[in-house]
């Protein structure tokens, strides 16, 4: 199994000290396969003949002997640092975007104990699975008709005095009883089947064996047949909710980024988006820094339209081209500010482009605050830089930039604080069509 690790818009040599050209060859083929991957698969990975690019898609990529790891990198000419950390580091984005529930010493040993990003998941879910089924399989009452030697429950008169009419050793019963055939193990199972072919750690392996063995009494089902719908998590199998969304993210159900081929022994390929990941990791963590300040955090929200059909005298009231701001930082209906959220390096200025966007958001939202929220480079010192307004008008864009690096507390805090700076120096001034925004100078 050859493996290789590179981080976003990195380059893996394909001859001597790289892949063979039939590996590059499969993990293009992967890429084209992959519903991220576009329509030929250049979102993911670009073929340079002697060697393959990455793109801004982290996770690993896999084919039949070979796989590729891609990690984030903000700088591509910065430093590249231990991919141990980065891959920590990644692990805790992830496991904030998803809401995986893990421990912060979790994340740092799964990154640098692990050799991949899908061995570390793999790993996740064959320690909790197993730690879950040693506490007992959760059963659910099922309905049974035996036939017994002793009555149990009740008789079936029908069946009885029809099929055991001269058997009378027999006893048509119908009972029920508690069974571990449920749709939720049927998944657990399934999943521990597809791992099984792709994981390498010798450890894992053995866990993952331990649990075929345990449910061993769950039938096996395809994946194409998997009872999703039919799993209810309640209050007594509340403890199983992590686990059910690690099995949607590695076979394919989750967040629609990952890709297991039901025909696949090749490999599962695992990928997510940067933009999107930073984006929701930031929405995630500005909402619990915002808790219980009266200020609502809204992802993907907004969908007010640009156009709409004119009247002479009228003010037009759209209804196409809709726009999707990143964050919205609401206070009831009123939007206090628009945050959109950019995984890139800001070593040229901001991009003409973002200005404009941000321009149509002032206007659309009549929001007169304005944040364009970039990652700072591991080790940089995030200072603030100048506010920028819009012209002829009242509105401030302010480009910052978060430390993602840094303790869980400090990310909150720092974007907290983004929030304050962007609307306390305009002490008590008319926003959002003239509302009140709550904070003083």
């Amino acid at each position: 199994m050859s493996h290789r690790t590179v981080h976003e818009w990195g380059r893996v040599r394909v001859g001597e000290s790289g892949f063979t050209r039939g590996q590059a060859n499969a993990l293009l083929a992967a890429a084209r396969a992959h519903p991220l991957g576009g329509a030929d698969g250049t979102d993911i990975l670009c073929d340079h003949h002697s060697y393959v690019r990455a793109r801004q898609m982290v996770g690993v990529v896999a084919s039949r002997g070979c796989s590729l790891e891609i990690l984030p990198k903000v700088d591509p000419a910065a430093m590249v640092e231990e991919s141990g950390t980065v891959r920590a580091r990644l692990v805790h984005m992830l496991d904030v975007a998803l809401e995986l529930k893990l421990s912060v010493g979790e994340t740092t040993a799964m990154g640098h104990h692990a050799d991949s990003l899908l061995e570390v998941f793999i790993g996740l879910f064959a320690d909790r699975l197993l730690a879950e089924v040693r506490r007992g399989l959760p059963r659910q009452y099922r309905a049974f008709d035996e036939d017994l030697r002793a009555l149990r429950g009740r008789l079936d008169m029908v069946r009885q005095f029809t099929v055991h009419a001269v058997r009378p050793d027999r006893l048509a019963c119908r009972f029920d009883a508690l069974d571990a055939d449920t749709p939720l193990l049927r998944v657990m199972k399934a999943c521990v089947l597809l791992l099984v072919r792709h994981v390498r750690g010798i450890g894992t392996q053995r866990k993952l064996a331990e649990l075929r063995f345990l449910l061993a009494d769950v039938p096996t089902v395809s994946p194409s047949a998997l009872p999703w719908r039919q799993v209810k998590i309640d209050r007594t199998s509340q403890r199983w909710k992590t686990l059910l969304d690690l099995a949607r993210l590695l076979m394919g159900e989750r967040w629609q980024q990952t890709h297991a081929a039901t025909s696949a022994p090749d490999g599962i390929t695992l990928l997510f988006p940067m933009n999107e990941l930073f984006e929701r990791y930031v929405a995630i963590q500005l909402r619990r820094a915002l808790a219980g300040s009266g200020l609502d955090v809204v992802a993907q929200g907004g969908l007010r339209y640009c156009l709409g059909p004119w009247r002479d005298g009228e003010e037009c009231i759209g209804d196409s081209h809709a726009t999707r701001p990143d964050i919205l930082v609401r206070r009831g209906d009123k939007v206090v500010t628009v945050i959109d959220t950019k995984w890139k390096h800001l070593a040229n200025g901001v991009n003409q482009a973002d200005v404009y966007q941000m321009m149509a958001y002032a206007r659309l939202y009549r929001c007169n605050r304005l944040i364009l929220l970039y990652p700072a480079v591991p080790g940089e010192v995030v200072t603030d830089l100048n506010p920028r307004g819009l012209s002829q008008g009242p509105e401030r864009l302010d480009v910052l930039k978060v430390a993602i690096e840094r303790e869980e507390h400090d990310v909150r805090a720092a974007l907290r604080g983004l929030i304050d700076r962007a609307t306390l120096q305009a002490g008590r001034v008319a926003q959002c069509g003239g509302a009140d925004t709550g904070f003083e100078t």
